[in-house]
């Protein structure tokens, strides 16, 4: 799999200067990011809109058999003592979803391989809180997977995602991939990271998620130097979670096969996201974040319909 090369990163300060200092970055770079967010809201806030169908809301919809894993509290007990089977009741879907965000708070994130650059980690917090402030203002319900936190809606959505995304208590973890855990039916999920984990180990959190009825986008997030290889001659590479350090007296020779790797692992992202019914992007971090969100947000348009 490829590595980041760490010998063009710095040693790590400590969680609460770099949690204070992507928070600082974090609030510098969302306002630009926000006007695009808007605009983007506006022209899909009518096809997201106004369809009918199952899920949130309070108006009645239909009634139907109970299934495992259905809660309690929808049974309608009125109805279900009129016939033999067990029915529960269902409202009509309205505007609000759940929508449940998650970024890779790994250490081979915070590669990047010029000072000029974002880190990873910096891109996918920013990806990640400005997602929430679109879908928020679009009506829908938001929260953080594997925080713990029910999802809420609009301003205390965001200063709560805020809060827990720049808690140094949270800075890092050392999980590439989320834990699958219940969720509500009908929900979406977005999962932010450099999605360079072994493909078995993506599919199997995919297929839980999957299993849960969950419809969802992942967002590859790269540094130009992970796709590209650009060095030469002997460089020696340092992997940022503990790898053993590797070098090499050649980069030029291995660089054909190095992409060849990356492009094998994208095709294989992209072919089990595809399965899932689900969405599959790649952002590199000398890119605009709009454009980023732009994408993310039509895929997520195009699950709505």
């Amino acid at each position: 799999m490829p590595r980041s090369p760490a010998s063009q990163s710095t040693k790590p300060q400590s969680n609460t200067l770099l949690a204070r200092h992507r928070a600082e970055e974090l609030a510098s770079a969302l306002p630009p990011l926000l006007v695009a967010a808007e605009r983007v809201a506006a022209t899909v806030a009518q096809g997201v809109h106004g369809r009918r169908r199952v899920g949130l809301g309070e108006t009645f919809w239909q009634f139907r058999r109970y299934q495992p894993g259905d809660a309690p509290s929808m049974i309608d007990w009125r109805q279900s003592a009129k016939t033999q089977p067990v029915y529960v009741r269902e409202n009509e879907w309205e505007a609000a979803q759940s929508v449940w965000l998650w970024r890779d708070r790994s250490a081979s994130m915070d590669f990047r391989s010029v000072a000029g650059l974002p880190t990873k980690r910096e891109r996918a917090d920013l990806l990640t809180l400005a997602t929430a402030v679109l879908l928020a203002r679009g009506g829908e319900r938001v929260a953080l997977l594997n925080s713990g936190v029910r999802p809420d809606h609009g301003k205390t959505a965001i200063d709560r995602l805020t809060r827990l995304m720049t808690d140094p208590r949270a800075a890092a973890a050392p999980d590439p991939l989320p834990r699958v855990e219940p969720l509500p039916r009908h929900a979406q999920t977005v999962l932010f990271g450099d999605l360079l984990s072994p493909l078995p180990e993506i599919h199997a959190t995919v297929a839980g998620l999957t299993g849960r009825g969950l419809r969802g986008h992942l967002v590859q997030i790269l540094d130009p130097a992970e796709e590209t290889l650009p060095y030469d001659g002997r460089v020696d590479f340092h992997g940022m979670e503990g790898e053993q350090a590797l070098l090499v007296p050649r980069v030029e020779a291995v660089r054909d096969a190095y992409r060849e790797r990356l492009k094998a692992q994208q095709d294989g992202l992209a072919a089990l996201a595809r399965a899932a019914g689900w969405s599959f992007a790649v952002h590199r971090t000398d890119r605009s974040p709009q454009s980023a969100l732009l994408t993310l947000w039509g895929a997520m348009a195009m699950e709505a319909v």
